[in-house]
């Protein structure tokens, strides 16, 4: 998910930024972007939006998939996770649980910053670099 925002500037003055959405999974002590596993049944794209929900409370409109993340995970195993890019349609219910117990909009600099895993500031910067190019052509 992102969104435009305003931060301020070196001068006090307001300047438009990119902000994301990124979670905090306590049981890994990691930051990262909401995603999940298949319920059964169910296909890739209802999963996303279902999963996005669960760990932010955002209901969301699926956009644009995005490239496929390929990782090894703590234990070794090979995981492959696929994004999309997703606008909020609306606010809906959010508890902190075991899962996810905090998240939050980031600009792309505090996000790069706070996201824990090498392919997560990966897909950041290749999400930073489209959203630039489209809003200069």
């Amino acid at each position: 998910m992102w969104r435009h925002g305003m931060v301020p500037g070196a001068d006090g003055v307001p300047e438009p930024t990119i902000e994301v959405v990124i979670i905090h999974r306590p049981r890994q002590d990691d930051w990262s972007f909401p995603k999940g596993k298949l319920d059964k049944g169910e296909t890739p794209e209802q999963a996303a939006v279902r999963e996005v929900e669960e760990e932010t409370g955002l209901v969301c409109e699926l956009g644009e998939e995005v490239e496929s993340v390929r990782y090894r995970d703590r234990q070794g195993r090979l995981k492959e996770v696929r994004y999309w890019v997703m606008h909020v349609a609306r606010v809906g219910t959010w508890q902190p649980g075991d899962e996810v117990d905090r998240r939050r909009w980031a600009t792309v600099a505090d996000a790069d910053r706070l996201l824990t895993y090498d392919h997560d500031r990966e897909l950041l910067a290749g999400l930073a670099a489209s959203l630039a190019r489209r809003d200069s052509g």
